[in-house]
């Protein structure tokens, strides 16, 4: 169990998902695991799969995709593009599973520098429509976020 927690909050008037969570490290390096694709992979998603990249350029313009894998078959892929990628600071990314290639999720990273070195990472979400937004909270993914941002949490700590 971590000792920082996830809030994730869900807009009553927009279709967004927003996410807030800190980590005990300076901005530098939660950027960088979201960026090094080699990092990326180690810790996104929940603790049951495993991530391959497949495509990465974490630059403002570049395109990015990871596959998920259980028990060596592929259960899940995602895609998207980097719309900014602002050192330290942000990054605004499409977000897209390939089971619904018809949602995309415009999501915007916020990384902000908080005494004692650590970060606190804002992630807003924002889909279509309602119905969107409420099949991804239902569908789970507060456990691959709140698995992932533990793995995180344990890879920052070996920096």
């Amino acid at each position: 169990m971590s000792k920082h927690e996830t809030e994730i909050i869900a807009n009553e008037k927009v279709p967004t998902i927003e996410m807030v969570r800190e980590f005990d490290a300076a901005p530098e390096l939660v950027f960088r695991a979201h960026t090094d694709p080699e990092l990326y992979a180690r810790w996104i998603g929940p603790r049951s799969v495993t991530t391959r990249i497949t495509k990465w350029d974490a630059t403002t313009g570049g395109a990015w995709a990871f596959a998920n894998d259980r028990d060596g078959a592929e259960i899940a892929s995602f895609y998207g593009s980097f719309h900014e990628v602002r050192p330290a600071e942000r990054i605004v990314w499409t977000f897209t599973y390939e089971g619904v290639p018809d949602g995309v999720s415009l999501e915007t990273l916020t990384f902000t520098e908080l005494p004692g070195g650590r970060t606190r990472l804002r992630t807003l979400s924002v889909v279509e429509d309602f119905e969107s937004r409420d099949g991804i909270l239902s569908s789970g993914m507060e456990v691959g976020v709140n698995e992932g941002y533990e793995k995180l949490d344990e890879l920052l700590a070996e920096a």
